[in-house]
């Protein structure tokens, strides 16, 4: 790892652990809610404490006067609901475009176990190649995604992050495997720090209680997108969020700090 991708994780995390916010999904989904107005929900999760914003290189214009001197990540490959089939993830940017428009670090989407895991890791190890040579983090999400694979089983979630290391990543991200005791085994396949997507939007205590699974597990933190920026407050989540990722809280004290409610 170079001087610069060290000091360009500094930009995208706290003291080693990480508060993410994906907002890709334009791309995948449309502009859904909290993505048409994309500038006042940045200004809000960033204001509540997360630590970056990642979205597409297109909207790198939308990211900066809005992200209050927080990190900046540009994703680099895509799909669409729309399309023939959504696993089929292809590129969409390279890591000069992403250094052009201002990235701090760039992203990449593989399915592990899925039919396009070839080209996917193939096109991962470029990516990492090329990053090193910059010095630009890789935030690989590496999913267990394809026909018979459990997304949540442990043993599948602890192969794709440990793909990722393999591959040159600097950061993985990947499902939560439902409890922390199972994904403890996730956290130690590898020697990177292990973040985990949002998967479905729940209640705050779901929300919260996942995150705290995932601290007490030895995880660096969440890579969240749905779950915060389609929040009816996403300044609140955040701050929830972060309060257990940066400041070890309970979920009573993350929830009551933000000013969430304490539904059971």
């Amino acid at each position: 790892m170079t001087t610069g991708t060290d000091a360009r994780l500094e930009r995208i995390g706290t003291d080693g652990s990480y508060v993410i916010v994906p907002m890709d999904h334009g791309i995948t989904m449309g502009a859904v809610q909290g993505l048409k107005d994309i500038e006042s929900t940045i200004d809000g999760v960033t204001s509540g404490g997360a630590d970056a914003i990642l979205t597409q290189k297109g909207i790198a214009p939308r990211v900066h006067d809005n992200k209050n001197g927080r990190g900046y990540i540009v994703h680099l490959n895509g799909s669409t609901t729309i399309g023939p089939d959504e696993e089929d993830k292809r590129m969409t940017g390279t890591v000069e475009e992403a250094i052009r428009v201002g990235a701090d670090a760039v992203s990449f989407h593989i399915n592990v176990g899925s039919e396009h895991e070839p080209d996917q890791l193939s096109e991962l190890s470029e990516v990492t190649e090329t990053a090193e040579r910059f010095g630009i983090p890789v935030l690989a999400m590496a999913y267990a995604r394809g026909p018979g694979v459990d997304p949540e089983d442990p043993e599948a979630l602890g192969h794709a992050v440990r793909l990722a290391e393999e591959l040159g990543a600097d950061i993985v991200k990947t499902g939560y495997s439902g409890d922390a005791e199972s994904f403890q085994h996730v956290v130690e396949s590898t020697r990177l720090p292990v973040v985990i997507a949002g998967g479905s939007k729940g209640t705050d205590r779901q929300t919260i209680e996942m995150v705290r699974g995932v601290m007490d597990a030895g995880g660096a933190g969440v890579s969240m997108g749905r779950s915060i920026f389609q929040h009816e407050d996403p300044e609140a989540i955040a701050r929830a969020v972060a309060g257990v990722v940066h400041d070890d809280l309970s979920t009573d004290e993350a929830l009551a700090e933000a000013g969430l409610a304490l539904e059971i």
